[in-house]
């Protein structure tokens, strides 16, 4: 069984409560914790959109657990900037922050004013970042000029050792170039076929021994058809595939597109389910795929419940073995 973590989804409740539910996943038996960032929600329906990098420090000043966080250096984020925020975490929480580095998404990005680039630009700039941000971390003074422009930056606090640099990836393609440059991988739910592609691509080129990580979203009610209209409403713009979902640029375009999203629909995307022994054995047949630490999205805005039986029903009769991939 891997290790299973707990995913904190800032674009569906506010930070004050995510605090309280962060500190109710540790005692329900969640090992670990992955992050969202983002500055708008993907639906007016989930409404919200705290700032990661201050939720954090509060949230490791006051659990155990490890952490990690999805960011994307080089538009509304600055590498230096993002280098600046990893070092601080680990220096305050030495071994238990991870980052995972990716290309972006409209969404997020465009409120800079900058034009969006296509996707190999975009991972282009997403490899310049990478680069400055590990000889920040290393102690380097950094003078850049490319798809991002740095003037001799230095990091004046830092960690005694640098947190790991995963790369976020969906296809297998983007798995596979991330290998040569990433400390760890972390992925998404998807068909099994594609998640073996997936693995298989990162660790034949580069990959092999380093950590991996995915993320499942899950809806789950003591009825299901409860669970199915929670999924529905909280997670039917979230239905697309890319470059669409890469490409929107609002909240609004979101909420439009998925108009004639059906129910049924988000069962492709959501695990939507009233039996917590089938997240369970989901759970187990991922950590099978090669996966250390499964972190598990509930969509619903009210965690509570979903945490309370997922470790009353599974945590506390589930021993893991395995490493979370934050630590």
């Amino acid at each position: 069984m891997p290790v299973v973590g707990w995913h904190a989804s800032h674009e569906q409740i506010p930070p004050s409560r995510l605090l309280a539910d962060v500190r109710q996943a540790e005692q329900a038996g969640f090992q670990a914790v992955w992050s969202s960032d983002h500055l708008a929600p993907w639906s007016a329906r989930q409404g919200e959109s705290g700032f990661s990098f201050a939720w954090l420090g509060a949230a490791m000043a006051t659990t155990n657990l490890p952490f990690g966080v999805v960011c994307a250096p080089g538009q509304r984020y600055h590498p230096v900037v993002a280098a600046q925020a990893v070092a601080t975490l680990e220096e305050m929480f030495p071994g238990r922050f991870a980052v995972a580095l990716g290309s972006g998404e409209n969404l997020n990005e465009h409120v800079t004013g900058e034009p969006w680039p296509d996707k190999p630009t975009r991972n282009a700039r997403l490899r310049e970042c990478v680069d400055i941000m590990r000889a920040l971390l290393d102690g380097d003074e950094v003078t850049h000029r490319g798809l991002v422009t740095v003037d001799r930056a230095r990091l004046w606090t830092r960690p005694p050792t640098p947190p790991p640099l995963y790369a976020t990836a969906v296809s297998p393609e983007t798995a596979g170039w991330a290998a040569e440059w990433a400390d760890g991988l972390v992925t998404v739910g998807q068909p099994t076929a594609t998640l073996e592609r997936v693995v298989h691509d990162f660790r034949a080129n580069g990959g092999v021994g380093k950590p991996l990580a995915v993320q499942i979203h899950v809806s789950w009610a003591p009825d299901e058809d409860e669970a199915l209209s929670i999924a529905h409403d909280q997670w039917r713009t979230n239905v697309f595939s890319p470059p669409l979902c890469w490409d929107l640029a609002t909240v609004e375009e979101f909420d439009e597109a998925a108009k004639h999203v059906r129910p049924d629909d988000v069962r492709g995307s959501v695990l939507v389910t009233a039996d917590l022994a089938r997240l369970a054995d989901h759970i187990e047949r991922l950590g099978e795929l090669g996966f250390g630490t499964v972190y598990v999205h509930h969509v619903g805005q009210e965690q509570a419940r979903f945490i309370d039986a997922f470790g009353e029903r599974v945590l506390s009769t589930t021993t893991t073995a395995t490493t979370a991939v934050t630590a």
